[in-house]
């Protein structure tokens, strides 16, 4: 951590204007830049700052090192950086309405905008929200950080702070502790501002972002064998099997419980439907299928587990001695749990938990604490999936700021209609305002929802989501494999569920830019397009990654075909639908029609978007073939887009232990030009060789090409709707330069 002196005005100083470093600290009160879009605003008695980090504040780096200062007349101030100017006076009382102002420009309005502390905002563009439980409709958001007031307040005042790795009381001389975020219309410096304070979103594990199965029931062994079974059957890829409530013995007899019983929640294996755990847990291993077991964790451990004898001695207690409550503010206690609940399953291979915690209703703070129980357990769950050098995982309600540091967030039990699923498409993207970019939806809706049409929309919102998951609740009629949907279904989510194998590729090198640039997988156009008032008026669509603009069907279709029309509006550029190839003009509306099988998904033409060949285990499979699929650009155009690769499962991407591919794509003198420069980077297991296919809509087949200046031929393939060149298997390492005549079909 790179630490600032702090300059500490004296009331003897003359009036004057200089450089200086940052914090500043004048009387009690310290003004740090973390960076030049966001100031932390501290006042406490006895100057007694704080410098230990809180769940919001992970990180206390700074990126501004210097802050114009000028001290005026009196006891008044003037910070300035390029992005706002703070007026203060030290008048030996806290922050209030009249000693201090902040001015800012927003965009290219000549006037200034002033806030104080009694500003509210009007313009906020949402945040997210902790859960959709029992949601059957629009619901309020959480405020996200960006707003069209060109700036955001984020009060930590009194927040618990962590020391040594766990929750402690604050010095109560601290009396304010303030974090203003000033960017104007600038949304990326807001989002950059709240990595740099609040830490990165870190990368998942890669095969979160794939194929999930997910019902509560209570299956046998040999029921998930059967599911993964047809899985393969029925031409559906799939990366993790979710074992629901059924996994654990159900026979509690003490504790609070949850629904009407105190057996709600357990961590001893039900061996009369799962025989031998560790075996299927083993098998799908083997197969690279990950297991996820469910838990409420809200009564601890109880006498009628098998590890309830070691939990009590390692407390300190007898087996007869009353039952302790749950206790997440005491380290003894957590430790001992976390290890005895978890331990027999975790060294049977479980990949990681879903902690379905639902008792900040009954018992919302953390015992001694400030702190609900939500956000700090999410903590602790994640801290402890990151073992023997695994990234985190973590899988639970959205517990607020800071918690993007734990992904990946599920959303929770909502009611399966229309509104809802509309509504989700919404929250998804503004969620990426306050740093949760991963949402594990329930697919589908949990409640209700037998609508074959509903569901297949569903899932073409879920192509698009940071993972694929389908879930519902216990109910015999209901249960979520495609294939018992009906034909027209099945074929049109099988549809999705390929090219969410085939996106991958793309897919997991926009996860990693929410890791470095701290931008949204599903993201608001507004903060790519932030002078377009257009931008702000079409909630139903974002941006998946840089390269896609999406509006998913959110209404009933008509007519046989279940055709939906729907207004989308495309940004500058010119755009491809990505089913049928279709080009669009960007800068205007259009009315656009999707059959059951298809919905508004386009592409920027002129940019290189990096697949696979589908493949069944879509986040474990080699990268042995590469597809770069370009649609046509504008004359002169010359994009890069860079794919990432890494081990997907380990921490040694932040060591520098990846891969970086610039896929390259130009258009001038009649010809296209697509170029694979050299990989750059390793990691583990990274393969050496690989094949390449490209592809290019919109371009005749059987057109003059060259690869590396040898000519050779191209095809045509009508699924894509233009030319493809393939070339053999050679080293990553070596440059591969594809010239195709651009003979443009359309």
């Amino acid at each position: 951590m790179k630490h600032f002196k702090p300059i500490l005005f004296l009331a003897c100083m003359c009036t004057m204007q200089t450089l200086l470093s940052n914090p500043v600290i004048i009387g009690n009160s310290r003004f740090t830049f973390i960076t030049g879009h966001l100031v932390r605003m501290e006042y406490a008695l006895d100057g007694r700052f704080l410098d230990d980090p809180t769940l919001f504040a992970a990180d206390r780096t700074l990126r501004c090192a210097d802050v114009n200062v000028e001290k005026q007349a009196g006891n008044r101030y003037v910070l300035t950086t390029p992005a706002m100017r703070i007026e203060y006076d030290d008048n030996g009382f806290p922050f209030g309405q009249t000693n201090l102002h902040v001015y800012f420009k927003s965009g290219n309005e000549p006037k200034e905008r002033r806030w104080y502390i009694a500003s509210r905002q009007q313009g906020n563009l949402y945040g997210a929200l902790t859960t959709l439980d029992e949601v059957s409709g629009p619901v309020e958001r959480q405020e996200g950080v960006l707003s069209r007031d060109g700036w955001y307040l984020i009060n930590d005042t009194g927040k618990d702070i962590v020391r040594d790795g766990w929750l402690a009381p604050r010095d109560p001389k601290h009396v304010q502790d303030l974090y203003l975020f000033v960017y104007g219309s600038d949304y990326k410096a807001a989002l950059h501002a709240l990595r740099a304070a609040g830490g990165p979103a870190p990368m998942p594990r890669k095969y979160v972002h794939g194929a999930w199965y997910c019902r509560w029931w209570n299956y046998t062994d040999d029921d998930y064998r059967q599911i993964a079974r047809e899985y393969r059957e029925h031409d559906f890829p799939l990366d993790i099997i979710v074992f629901d409530m059924g996994w654990h013995t159900q026979n509690a007899r003490a504790g609070t419980g949850h629904a009407g019983t105190p057996s709600w929640t357990g961590y001893t294996w039900n061996r009369e439907l799962i025989k031998d755990p560790a075996r299927l847990i083993r098998e799908f291993k083997d197969d690279n299928i990950y297991v996820v077991l469910n838990e409420h964790p809200h009564d601890g451990l109880r006498p009628h587990e098998d590890a309830w004898p070691a939990f009590v001695r390692e407390l300190g207690l007898k087996t007869t001695d009353p039952v302790p409550l749950f206790d997440a503010g005491n380290p003894r206690y957590m430790e001992a749990f976390m290890k005895h609940a978890h331990a027999e399953s975790d060294s049977m291979g479980v990949a990681f938990w879903w902690l379905d915690w639902q008792q900040d209703y009954l018992y919302p703070l953390v015992r001694g604490t400030n702190t609900k129980h939500l956000p700090w357990l999410n903590t602790l769950y994640y801290n402890h999936s990151a073992r023997d050098g695994l990234r985190g995982a973590g899988f639970s309600r959205w517990g607020g700021w800071g918690d993007h540091r734990h992904p990946i967030q599920f959303s929770g039990d909502a009611a399966a209609n229309w509104d809802v699923l509309r509504f989700e498409v919404d929250l998804t993207t503004t969620s990426g305002n306050a740093g949760c970019f991963f949402w594990a939806h329930d697919i589908g809706g949990f409640y209700g929802g037998r609508d074959a049409e509903l569901y297949t929309r569903w899932t073409q919102f879920g192509l698009l989501n940071s993972s694929l998951r389908i879930h519902s609740v216990y109910d015999e009629n209901l249960d979520r494999r495609p294939w018992l949907w009906g034909e027209e279904a099945e074929h049109a989510m099988r549809h999705v569920y390929h090219l969410r194998s085939q996106l991958m590729p793309y897919i997991y090198s926009s996860v990693h830019q929410c890791y470095t640039d701290m931008l949204p997988l599903n993201m608001g156009l507004y903060i790519e397009y932030p002078a377009d008032e257009e931008a702000y008026r079409y909630p139903g669509q974002f941006m998946f990654g840089d390269l896609m603009l999406a509006a998913p069907v959110t209404s009933a279709g008509q007519g046989t075909e279940k055709v939906a029309r729907q207004q989308v509006w495309f940004p500058g550029g010119n755009w491809y639908h990505f089913f049928n190839g279709k080009p669009y003009e960007g800068g205007q509306t259009h009315t656009v029609e999707s059959p059951l099988n298809e919905f508004p998904l386009f592409v920027k033409g002129g940019y290189p978007i990096p697949m696979q060949p589908y493949t069944e285990r879509m986040c474990s499979t080699p990268l042995t073939e590469l597809i770069v699929r370009c649609y046509p650009g504008e004359a002169g155009c010359n994009h890069t887009y860079n794919l990432y690769e890494d081990d997907g499962l380990t921490t040694d991407y932040r060591q520098g232990r990846f891969a970086i591919t610039s896929l390259n794509y130009q258009k001038r003198d009649g010809k296209v030009t697509v170029t694979i420069r050299p990989a750059s980077g390793s990691y583990t297991d990274q393969p050496l060789r690989r094949a390449y296919r490209i592809e290019l809509p919109g371009i005749e087949g059987h057109t003059e090409a060259t690869v590396n200046g040898k000519r050779t031929r191209t095809i045509y393939d009508e699924t894509i709707g233009g030319a493809v060149v393939s070339v053999k298997a050679t080293d990553i390492r070596k440059e591969i330069r594809v010239e195709v005549k651009a003979c443009l079909l359309y």
